[in-house]
């Protein structure tokens, strides 16, 4: 990375200093006991739910709950949390009437548990309680996430749960729905050995490469356009919409996407692609990557051919996943490696539809 690049990194971001920092990363790559296996967790959850599910600003307020879960020696634990509501289009009412939540635990209550390490936690939840269809989308989701683990440990670890809803202050029979847990992205950084890097725009030369490159393809294959790793969003103050920025303020720095419920492998009844595109739908692939040498898509490409079997995997043997939808992604996943496995249509569908940034 030339030298330019890491000093013009430095002036965006405020107090930036500029270190030595060579290219390995100094993380062990392990993820925290949370997301190191990927069985599905079983939990209940008590909150007064009607009330916290009233706050569907960006600043809401904690409430106190509780969480059920299985400890080591096998008994159940209950575990002393603050919850509230998250989110921006899933917050609001009208999307979802069972809004995203964070779980706010207390460390020292969750040392013997599968909880140990964690504090604040982002849960993404059904959307719907009455609309079967909406617990199909967290699923597919969940996919995504774990098909971006795959290609790479810079990425956000998830882990699937069965959660059984107990509203405290309403009478109501109790509700059990898919949900997943996600990681923190100061613990997706640190484990990674970076810090999180805010900054109000990050210019494409800025990041590493190859990790870039990654990225881009990565959007491509999940059909996502609901992002930028170059600004932000007109609603948002930092770089980046839907995608962290995580390194060293001096460089380099790397992308790493999250929020996929937009994408077209997941295809949501709600999700719709920016009217200044030239899709209709977000089952149609449109490459927003940038426009690169023909040799760098060339180091990209393989690493997904070498995980094809692995991704297919993960959607045929996802828990809880009806068989229409297995089918449906199948059939997605089929189009994007038509694509990069013919020369023709990579030139068609990714080199000559890229952005010049």
């Amino acid at each position: 990375m030339c030298r330019t690049i890491p000093l013009l990194l430095a002036a965006l971001v405020p107090g930036a200093t500029l270190m030595a920092q060579d290219d390995t990363t100094g993380g062990t790559g392990a993820p925290p006991i949370l997301f190191s296996e990927n069985n599905p967790l079983t939990l209940t959850i008590e909150a007064p739910l009607k009330v916290i599910f009233k706050e569907r600003e960006q600043v809401s307020s904690y409430h106190p709950g509780v969480v059920i879960v299985e400890g080591t020696d096998g008994s159940s634990v209950r575990l002393d949390v603050q919850v509230k509501t998250r989110g921006k289009f899933r917050l609001n009412p009208r999307n979802c009437r069972f809004p995203p939540l964070r779980i706010n635990f207390k460390k020292k209550q969750v040392e013997n548990t599968v909880f140990a390490g964690q504090d604040k936690l982002k849960l993404v939840t059904h959307c719907q309680d009455k609309r079967e269809e909406y617990e199909q989308y967290v699923l597919l989701e969940h996919v995504v996430y774990r098909t971006y683990n795959l290609l790479t440990d810079l990425s956000y670890r998830v882990r699937l749960a069965r959660i059984t809803y107990v509203d405290t202050e309403e009478d109501r029979e109790p509700l059990t729905k898919y949900a997943f847990f996600i990681e923190e992205k100061d613990d997706m950084a640190a484990r990674n050995g970076w810090e999180v890097v805010p900054a109000p725009v990050v210019p494409p030369a800025a990041y590493e490469q190859d990790q870039l490159n990654l990225a881009e393809v990565f959007q491509f294959l999940v059909g996502n356009t609901d992002w930028t790793a170059f600004k932000s969003a007109p609603d948002e103050t930092e770089c980046c919409h839907n995608v962290t920025v995580v390194g060293n303020p001096a460089g380099p720095v790397y992308p790493v996407p999250y929020d996929f419920d937009w994408t077209g492998l997941v295809s949501a009844r709600y999700a719709r692609p920016d009217p200044s595109l030239s899709i209709r739908s977000v089952r149609q692939r449109l490459y927003r990557g940038r426009c690169r040498e023909p040799d760098q898509l060339d180091v990209t490409i393989p690493a997904f051919l070498r995980q094809k079997e692995a991704i297919y995997a993960l959607v045929q043997g996802q828990e809880g996943l009806d068989e229409k939808r297995v089918e449906d992604a199948v059939k997605y996943l089929d189009e994007f490696y038509e694509i990069i496995e013919d020369p023709n249509k990579v030139r068609r569908q990714i080199r000559d539809r890229c952005r010049a940034i």
